[in-house]
């Protein structure tokens, strides 16, 4: 009798531990307890390692255990990230059918409307603007954040649209809404990943690198960032063009840039896998065939992403959106690696911080790397062509001033279609870079921000190292 329970038992024990350990993180966990947030997130990694190397356990079931961690921070709020309060915000205001990337929360708050607003309003349609809980909003989000103009693109904006529709009254239900969202945006990469490895003929347990991945459900799923949207239809994207749908992946890249601005850096990488793809083409078509689909395609998400733009576009719009999007480049800077360095140099040498001219050279410098990873590497396969998307967007994180954590959902859901896994120890050590965010004030460790990015180069020259292999590791 004894052994039978134990039989049934044992599978179970390491599940509670884990649920154990994420409960404690949605619920007990402050951002600022740097020991406590490094010691948990450790002990999640080893367990996401043992469940998908462990063969015992099905698709369905670690598919199963995936959705209940995520279900578990259902009523939580995020604990690691203030964003949400502005995606709030966004969402109250266009519900109201107030354009959000006219003002500021600051300038709303302040009763302070911007001029280029008041030559289309009347003061008492500015007064007559309803923003439940402001105040609580914007003390949520901060002042750095609530003085600054929406920077998140409409289709994001339709997602906190719906989230103040279902609940634009309560915090925490507005929370819960956007959390089922990323939730369901996730079993839809684990349902296209699943069909995509297939097709390559790849291992379907290694989707779960991204899927049972305590980074990705944390990051996501309990603070509320949004790249699992934006991935989603990236990777429905990829999965279409790799059935030779060229026309429907490029309408999902066009909604998936709507949602994060980072699919754009991608595009000029289809460039030579339009032109020499064997699936997309039998091998006696024309070039000017390839090429008038290769242009039809890019006319398709540019013409997506127009159109989700389309209701918002004015002149104020482009000037608050563009002045939104170079503050990322010349104004901000957190867990930055190779721009670090830059700067230390500045300091040494003429004594003042580079960001505004590094800010202006570095985006260059990627857009040099794309193409030449556009032009001068093998792009042909699916899986050529997702390893150039890796290394693409890893050279921009790489040269970029601000690394937020979450961004390193993208390098870690494309990394589950190629040979290469140091994306997946990235996702882990990037944790470090929240030892930034002390009891008191913000500092950043750069030890630590040093270790992180030393882990991942030294993983990532391992591995350049390695005897090519036609595969992803098997698991």
């Amino acid at each position: 009798m004894l052994s039978t329970v134990n039989k049934f038992s044992s599978p179970f024990i390491p599940i509670f531990g884990v649920l154990v350990l994420y409960f404690l993180f949605a619920y007990e966990l402050d951002r600022g307890e740097t020991f406590n947030l490094l010691t948990l997130s450790a002990g999640l990694f080893g367990s996401c390692y043992f469940l998908v190397r462990n063969t015992k356990y099905s698709f369905w079931t670690l598919a199963g255990l995936g959705i209940l961690f995520r279900l578990l921070f259902l009523p939580a709020l995020p604990n690691l990230s203030q964003d949400f309060y502005r995606f709030l915000w966004d969402g109250r205001l266009l519900v109201e059918g107030v354009s959000p990337y006219l003002f500021t929360p600051e300038q709303f708050l302040n009763n302070l409307p911007p001029k280029s607003l008041l030559a289309n309003w009347t003061t008492s349609q500015w007064s007559a603007i309803h923003m439940p809980q402001a105040q609580e909003l914007y003390q949520g989000m901060g002042s750095l954040n609530g003085s600054h103009f929406s920077n998140y693109p409409p289709l994001n904006q339709l997602c906190f649209a719906v989230a103040a529709l279902f609940s634009g009254k309560s915090i925490l239900g507005s929370a819960i809404v956007l959390r089922i969202l990323i939730i369901l945006a996730d079993i839809g990469i684990l349902f296209f990943g699943k069909k995509l490895l297939e097709s390559l003929g790849l291992p379907l347990k290694n989707i779960f690198w991204y899927f049972l991945n305590p980074f990705i459900i944390i990051e996501l799923t309990g603070n509320l960032h949004f790249e699992g949207v934006m991935l989603f239809f990236l990777i429905w994207s990829l999965y279409l063009l790799h059935k030779g749908k060229w026309f429907w992946a490029a309408v999902l890249i066009g909604l998936s840039i709507s949602v994060k601005l980072i699919p754009l850096l991608m595009l000029p990488i289809f460039f030579l896998h339009f032109l020499k793809n064997p699936i997309l083409y039998k091998k006696e078509t024309s070039i000017s065939l390839r090429t008038a689909n290769l242009f039809g395609f890019y006319a398709i998400v540019l013409a997506t992403v127009v159109l989700s733009f389309a209701p918002f576009i004015s002149g104020a719009f482009i000037d608050n959106f563009a002045s939104s999007i170079g503050l990322w480049f010349q104004k901000f800077e957190f867990n930055a690696s190779i721009y670090y360095i830059i700067r230390w140099i500045g300091f040494q040498t003429i004594g003042w911080n580079l960001i505004e001219t590094v800010g202006k050279i570095l985006p260059l410098v990627v857009i040099l790397i794309l193409l030449m990873l556009s032009f001068f590497r093998k792009n042909n396969t699916t899986q050529q062509l997702i390893t150039g998307l890796l290394f693409g967007i890893s050279c921009y994180f790489l040269l970029s001033t601000t690394v937020h954590p979450w961004y390193v959902a993208t390098p870690l859901l494309l990394s589950v279609f190629t040979k290469y896994k140091f994306p997946i120890v990235w996702s882990f050590v990037v944790m470090f870079s929240y030892s930034a965010y002390g009891a008191d004030s913000f500092a950043e460790n750069l030890w630590f921000v040093a270790l992180e990015y030393l882990v991942v180069l030294v993983v990532l020259i391992y591995e350049l190292r390695l005897p090519s292999r036609n595969t992803v590791e098997r698991t």
